[in-house]
């Protein structure tokens, strides 16, 4: 029997939402503006940064909630002042509007605050990349002509926190870079006291240095070694656990050492990547600094998503 006839005469599988009622009113919340503009937002700087010239007029947070509605609605600058504007005269406060111009400058060094929910236990986290447009035609164009030559990329690291389906850590970079070597400015992200106790990625982090961070860490990596890996020599960081995976997967097969091992959690990281790309294929911002803030904004919208309301699914035969 062929792999395909296999294939399709196994039954797909099903899944139930076991918590549909509190799921749905979290997507419902999502619309929900005082997520995002509320009177308990610090909004007005108190005081200065110590630094020279004039003193800021509005807190990080009031520039991020600005540019959070801008990025979640796909607004211009002077739109997203127009919105935000409306919000605190619907809501009778009497703040004042950062200027679009205001905006544009602030972005530049904006800190942004990506929220997460703390947890007791060991970590499993799942580390992938893609791209984000940063010049270039639509799909449909490229797909008829042909791409041009002017297409420019952003290349995103994420690494996801596969229970919560959070973000915990976020970095670009352009197109030349691995994905091996931005492992360990990832992980500085999370705090030293968290603990790692997996950590999951695909072929492309088959590297010494993410075993290196990973061990750092005292964490287990779970990456497949490349097909034409070979065990690496020597008493290096890492060697021992690679190899062993290695002498696993030709015993077992690369596909039942996938699931023995929990490979297939790395997938979450692919849903992540989708999820962030239905905020828009390309971005917005020309500088690299404001492009780095309008991905950590992002990044925190998805994870205020899941604190509203993420689904409980179970497989079902």
């Amino acid at each position: 029997m062929s792999k395909a006839s296999t294939l399709a005469g196994r039954p797909k599988t099903r899944y139930r939402t076991r918590n549909w009622r509190e799921y749905d009113r979290g997507l419902i919340a999502r619309g929900d503006l005082t997520v995002w503009m509320s009177p308990d937002l610090a909004w007005h700087a108190s005081e200065g940064t110590g630094r020279r010239g004039r003193p800021p007029v509005f807190t990080d947070a009031a520039i991020q909630t600005v540019l959070t509605l801008k990025v979640l609605y796909q607004l211009p600058l002077r739109a997203a002042q127009g919105m935000a504007g409306s919000l605190i005269r619907l809501a009778g406060l009497d703040w004042r509007v950062p200027h679009y111009s205001t905006l544009s400058r602030r972005q530049k060094d904006l800190t942004v605050a990506i929220p997460y929910r703390s947890r007791g236990g060991p970590l499993h986290l799942v580390v992938d990349s893609t791209g984000l447009k940063v010049l270039g035609e639509g799909e449909w164009k490229v797909r008829k002509h042909g791409a041009d030559k002017r297409r420019v990329w952003r290349k995103v690291h994420l690494v996801i926190d596969a229970d919560s389906h959070e973000i915990r850590a976020v970095e670009m970079t352009d197109h030349r870079h691995g994905d091996g070597e931005i492992v360990p400015g990832l992980l500085a992200q999370l705090p030293e006291a968290e603990r790692i106790g997996v950590i999951s990625g695909d072929g492309a982090y088959d590297t010494r240095g993410v075993y290196e961070a990973s061990a750092s860490r005292q964490a287990a990596l779970v990456v497949p070694p490349r097909r034409n890996g070979k065990p690496w020599k020597g008493q290096t960081v890492g060697a021992e656990e690679r190899n062993e995976s290695l002498r696993a997967i030709r015993h077992l097969g690369r596909r039942l050492w996938k699931r023995w091992s929990g490979y297939h959690r790395r997938s979450l990281a692919e849903t992540a990547m989708s999820r962030l790309k239905r905020l828009g294929e390309r971005l917005a911002a020309r500088d690299p600094a404001r492009q780095v803030a309008e991905v950590q904004i992002r990044c925190a919208i998805l994870n205020t998503f899941n604190r509203l309301g993420m689904p409980d699914t179970v497989a079902v035969a």
